[in-house]
């Protein structure tokens, strides 16, 4: 993997797979085609992208570390969501045939600082991908995952994807949109909820008679968003929506926050 400084669009390759990755764009995977069928929800705002430094809304922006309140950006009323990453321009450290990894400072309005990276390895039935958040000096609570938009319909005239997993827990879901803070027995869809899998992360998206893809990770969270004719996402992450406040994981200078997710395969 060779050094590189600008901020181009990266194509990453493996036989007939091509994973595409903007970092401008809030290093987002922008594509990924499977013999030449495109899997992700084609736009600005689409394809996959990181959240980080915190996952799904925060309540009303508001969170404390060590006492100390602070308040981000209210930028889906009354709530902040999906963290600062994937309005960032992140600088790619590295990019290969294969492999990429990208890098951004946390800044404001985020009130830490610290250092985010992302990697990326692509193989011909696989992408692995993973985030790590570090802090120069002072701790702070902090999530990270991935919010990917895969496509209801492939527009190849087959059946829609279908959803299929096994939680341990749903979380309530409040009129705010915030876990209540109960556990309670997963209910059918549609959904807008957190789920929890304390043997790590594990859903699969058929499309019937072309493929089958699974979303995997060790983190126990995940959030499951199908309310949209469009597309479904299926979104591993570090903690439950409003962890910063009910779930705090700290960073510190000796312990990194990590995940990783695959994105896994086969034709049918």
């Amino acid at each position: 993997m060779t050094s590189r400084e600008e901020n181009t669009t990266v194509r990453l390759t493996a036989g007939d797979v091509e994973l595409t990755v903007d970092p401008v764009n809030g290093c987002r995977v922008s594509g990924l085609r499977v013999g030449g069928t495109e899997l992700l929800r084609q736009g600005e705002k689409y394809g996959s992208f990181p959240m980080v430094p915190w996952c799904g809304r925060t309540g009303e922006g508001r969170f404390t570390n060590g006492g100390v309140p602070q308040q981000l950006p209210v930028n889906s009323p009354p709530h902040a969501i999906h963290g600062t990453g994937r309005e960032t321009a992140w600088r790619t450290v590295g990019a290969g045939e294969r492999e990429a990894a990208f890098t951004y400072e946390l800044a404001a309005p985020w009130p830490y600082e610290g250092l985010v990276t992302q990697t990326f390895e692509l193989t011909e039935d696989s992408v692995t991908m993973a985030m790590g958040v570090e802090t120069y000096n002072e701790s702070f609570p902090a999530q990270a995952g991935w919010h990917p938009w895969f496509l209801r319909d492939l527009g190849d005239g087959g059946e829609p994807v279908r959803l299929d997993f096994t939680a341990a827990w749903q979380e309530e879901r409040g009129a705010d949109h915030l876990p209540t803070g109960r556990r309670i027995a997963p209910l059918p869809g549609p959904w807008d909820d957190c789920f929890g899998m304390p043997d790590g992360v594990d859903v699969t998206l058929t499309w019937p008679g072309r493929l089958e893809l699974k979303v995997t990770s060790r983190a126990e969270w995940v959030v499951v968003y199908d309310e949209q004719a469009e597309a479904v996402c299926v979104e591993p992450q570090s903690g439950p929506p409003n962890g910063l406040n009910t779930a705090p994981r700290l960073v510190t200078p000796i312990e990194p926050l990590e995940i990783a997710s695959t994105w896994s395969w086969r034709r049918l």
